[in-house]
């Protein structure tokens, strides 16, 4: 099949890009939820973008938040989905049709979305002021668009020279995101809330470990592909 993804270093460092953003998000993630301890985070119960409040303790969308470095988990997802956005246009050649384009397309959607959350709060402020519609069409934004890119990967692995088990993975992977989203919208909207911040992570956790399958994987196809050079050249391929 024909590949819709470039090679070289400009491929490489879009795959390192692409590899980064949920290590980053992560990252944040696990530091700020460390600092909130009055009371104690719960990643099963508490929402995920009351991570990124900030300011003074506050009751927004049914919980308590209380985020000392709210800052800093704002700054992850937005700098997650600069990565994102960047690292796809590196990566996948826009010239070979509407494959890619669909790719990078949902890619650009879903970076949008998670910069959103984390420039526009789930603030008691913004619903006030109405900005709380960024931060919604954000956050829904990326958990669409990011399971669907993830399935769309997948489905097209053989074109993004991805190992047949990281193609069905992402396409795995995808599809429990999806198949989650209704679920924890219908948590939202019907009022019970229960473990809200197992749902939210139901959907979006999948779409982080498919930006890190994808990146390791185009990483792990690029590394092969230069041994093979140096090897054809008669060049020493290191252990």
């Amino acid at each position: 099949m024909r590949p819709i993804v470039r090679s070289g270093a400009v491929a490489r460092a879009g795959a390192v890009l692409l590899l980064l953003g949920p290590l980053v998000s992560w990252l944040t993630e696990f530091v700020t939820a460390a600092a909130w301890q009055d009371p104690p985070y719960a990643p099963l119960h508490n929402w995920v973008s009351h991570l990124g409040l900030t300011g003074p303790a506050q009751t927004a969308f049914g919980q308590v938040g209380n985020s000392p470095l709210g800052a800093v988990m704002d700054a992850g997802w937005v700098i997650y989905g600069g990565l994102l956005i960047v690292g796809a246009f590196l990566v996948f050649d826009l010239r070979k049709g509407a494959r890619p384009i669909g790719i990078v397309t949902l890619a650009i959607i879903a970076g949008v979305g998670v910069s959103l959350v984390g420039l526009f709060q789930g603030s008691n402020q913004n619903v006030a002021n109405g900005l709380i519609a960024f931060h919604t069409f954000g956050a829904q934004g990326v958990m669409l668009a990011g399971n669907i890119m993830a399935i769309v990967v997948g489905a097209n692995g053989a074109r993004i020279r991805l190992g047949r088990g990281r193609s069905i993975a992402s396409i795995v992977l995808g599809s429990v995101g999806l198949v989650t989203f209704p679920v924890f919208m219908a948590d939202v909207f019907t009022g019970w809330m229960w473990n809200i911040g197992m749902f939210e992570r139901g959907v979006i956790y999948p779409i982080m470990i498919g930006h890190v399958l994808l990146g390791s994987g185009l990483i792990a196809t690029q590394q092969s592909r230069t041994a093979r050079q140096l090897a054809a050249a008669g060049g020493r391929v290191p252990s």
